[in-house]
């Protein structure tokens, strides 16, 4: 199974930028679709973009379409997250995930590899 990490999150202001990054240990990293997810205090984990394993599928939740960016570089065993014009409600732990399926998925239950998790908060 994929080891997941995370690395990018911080504090912005609102309208500013952030790019995540999550790092898959092994070999298998290209047989995973990828997902992003993140959850604020006292919420659920949310759906938040996915890529399928060739990259050339994505998915996004509306609240983040246009602004956010999904990408992965399966040379690098990387999957990355940019995202632009952040508002205070984006604020939450970002997590990557993986799935076993080839096509990108919104459900948690999908997903069999999760990363701890990154902070992003943004400042009004």
């Amino acid at each position: 199974q994929v080891q997941l990490v995370e690395s990018g999150g911080g504090l912005v202001q609102a309208g500013g930028s952030l790019r995540l990054s999550c790092a898959a240990s092994g070999r298998t990293f290209s047989s995973y679709a990828m997902g992003w997810f993140r959850q604020a205090p006292g919420k659920e984990r949310d759906f938040v973009a996915a890529i399928s394993r060739n990259g050339l599928s994505t998915l996004y939740t509306d609240s983040v379409s246009g602004r956010f960016t999904i990408s992965r570089d399966n040379a690098k065993n990387t999957v990355y997250l940019q995202m632009n014009s952040l508002k205070p409600e984006d604020t939450a732990v970002y997590y990557c995930a993986g799935s076993r399926l080839a096509s990108p998925q919104t459900l948690l239950r999908m997903y069999d590899a999760w990363g701890q998790g990154t902070q992003v908060t943004v400042s009004s």
